[in-house]
């Protein structure tokens, strides 16, 4: 009999803590929904308690984004926590979100971009619960059947499709076929743009055609928001708001160019440290002008993941050398793992629960 009592006793605590977690993020979010705060206008502290996970416990981070495997010496990129001006953002809780999501799926659908923030969910679910069961899936699909929650990768780069025809590989900005993969979804986070301005040997279509018309070529601006376009259509014609919630992850930043923030001759290498304050000196890219301007004429409500700015200020977080091609691979495009992808799905938590 002592020995029921002592796990009713244990259960019991469990359960109250868990409670504890729930209570305490619904009084942050409540707080933070009257304060009328936004969360994307602030600046980056630094905090002890970060980061979210242990980067050498988790198992499903890509070389390309494993700086501290790669040698990245210094480790105070870890260490940063985004603070919104008018209040403190909710730190993720991964037990809440597991619970919000039990029996669901989560996608990401777009570039290596998606695939950053894919792997930045993962690890931090897997922190959390680092003794549940996983299953990953030709590392696409992860599943922790004990909570029947799958979060998934779609690697689309254009969202819109590519077709392989005589003429040779057409980049279709009014098809979207490829849509069909995400109906079913219970969360989409959906991404674009990096791929638009590749040119050359990395470019992975031949021509555009659009309405009927075929070219070799087309600003690449304008192409981007015809294809954000038949987007935004398809998520209008195919996504009930009442069964699934869509987000866009905003314009993820490069930093090849120090002129940008004031450092002439500069490119991310060797960036320890923020830019400091709120604002970034180059201003917000005109591809984030684009994905605002599609989202306002949506029918379908889509929340905007408007990471671009406090993005922007992070010159540190990218791979740099400290990847698997060292300096010849000069990254800063990417983000380390861990690093500025977990304030972004940080910020979808909090975005969830508003």
């Amino acid at each position: 009999m002592g020995i029921g009592f002592q796990k009713y006793g244990l259960f019991s605590a469990a359960v109250l803590l868990i409670s504890a977690c729930f209570n305490q993020a619904r009084r942050e979010l409540g707080g933070l929904a009257s304060s009328g705060c936004d969360l994307y206008q602030g600046s980056w502290v630094l905090d002890d308690s970060f980061p979210l996970y242990d980067t050498a416990s988790c198992p499903f981070i890509d070389s390309e984004f494993n700086c501290q495997k790669y040698g990245r010496p210094d480790k105070q990129y870890l260490k940063y926590r985004w603070k919104p001006t008018g209040c403190d953002l909710p730190r993720f809780n991964a037990v809440d979100f597991l619970r919000r999501f039990k029996g669901k799926k989560i996608m990401f659908v777009g570039d290596s971009l998606s695939l950053n923030q894919w792997q930045s969910l993962i690890c931090m679910l897997h922190a959390a619960v680092p003794q549940a069961n996983y299953t990953l899936v030709n590392r696409q699909i992860f599943t922790l059947p004990d909570y029947g929650v799958s979060v998934i990768l779609s690697r689309n780069e254009y969202l819109v499709d590519i077709v392989p025809e005589k003429i040779g590989r057409v980049l279709k900005l009014d098809s979207i076929e490829g849509g069909n993969a995400w109906k079913g979804v219970d969360m989409l986070i959906f991404n674009t743009w990096h791929w638009w301005i590749h040119t050359g040997s990395k470019q992975p279509w031949d021509y555009i055609e659009e309405g009927g018309n075929v070219y070799k070529d087309m600003d690449r601006l304008v192409a981007f928001e015809k294809g954000m376009t038949t987007w935004a259509n398809w998520v209008d014609s195919n996504i009930d708001p009442a069964s699934t919630k869509v987000f866009f992850q905003g314009i993820s930043p490069t930093h090849y160019i120090g002129s940008e923030w004031n450092q002439a001759r500069m490119n991310c290498n060797g960036q320890t440290q923020p830019v400091s304050g709120s604002t970034y000196p180059e201003g917000s890219p005109e591809s984030a002008a684009v994905v605002k301007n599609v989202l306002s004429k949506m029918l379908k409500p889509v929340d905007l993941l408007d990471i671009t700015t406090l993005s922007q200020l992070r010159k540190d977080g990218h791979p740099s050398a400290y990847g698997p091609d060292g300096a010849q691979g000069m990254d800063c495009s990417h983000w380390c793992l861990a690093g500025v992808p977990d304030t972004w799905n940080e910020l979808l938590y909090a975005s969830l629960l508003l």
